[in-house]
């Protein structure tokens, strides 16, 4: 096993580990999730789909579905239910470098979801909102266009994008309610934001 999957491991053995140590039904009134007490189960809505993590042990698995959850996943709803604290949202938009370190990830965030986005998008924008809308996602007003989803119940992210012109070449950034901090670490969004991209670019696959 690489480098990578080790980490990988370690992170979700820590993740696990605390929310072993939290308050299940506090953890569920912060994030906004259901928690079955007699089963011992949260459902999680990720990205539109419905999610089942076990407690103490903090086992996730997709509802209804066999398919093994990606590790990388896994690690993003264990952290969204340890780190949400239940902060109401501040219904107004940030970006990623006012995020707490924002700053030292820009430079991985924007290569990993602004550029792709903007390569695959930028002249498809139609299409970026239409196969959106399998996450769930819904038009906003800004640039040429934009569409907020919902990672989780209480994490929106604004994806926005503007048209080629004779002077710029398209363009894009992607934004963040201004209680991000209260819901998860600041490089989970930069997982989270590209892995919606990378969702999206292969749905354009199946549309060939």
């Amino acid at each position: 096993m690489n480098k990578t999957y080790l980490n990988l491991d370690v992170a979700y053995d820590h993740a696990k580990n605390k929310l072993s140590m939290k308050d299940p039904a506090e953890i569920a009134r912060n994030s906004g999730v259901t928690y079955e007490e007699q089963a011992k189960i949260f459902t999680v809505n990720y990205l539109g789909e419905q999610y089942l993590v076990s407690y103490p042990d903090g086992i996730v698995s997709r509802k209804d579905k066999p398919d093994e959850v990606q590790i990388n996943v896994k690690i993003l709803i264990l952290h969204y239910l340890i780190t949400a604290n239940g902060a109401p949202l501040q219904n107004k938009w940030i970006s990623f470098k006012e995020l707490p370190d924002g700053a030292i990830y820009i430079d991985p965030f924007t290569r990993r979801t602004i550029n792709p986005m903007v390569k695959i998008f930028g002249e498809k924008q139609e299409q970026f909102f239409q196969l959106a809308q399998t996450m769930g996602a819904k038009k906003e007003t800004l640039g040429d266009t934009s569409l907020t989803i919902y990672a989780f119940p209480r994490v929106p992210i604004t994806y926005v994008l503007y048209s080629a012109d004779e002077e710029f070449p398209a363009s894009g950034n992607v934004l963040f309610d201004g209680s991000a901090a209260n819901y998860l670490p600041t490089e989970d969004f930069a997982v989270v934001s590209s892995l919606i991209i990378y969702q999206l670019s292969a749905l354009v696959g199946d549309k060939k």
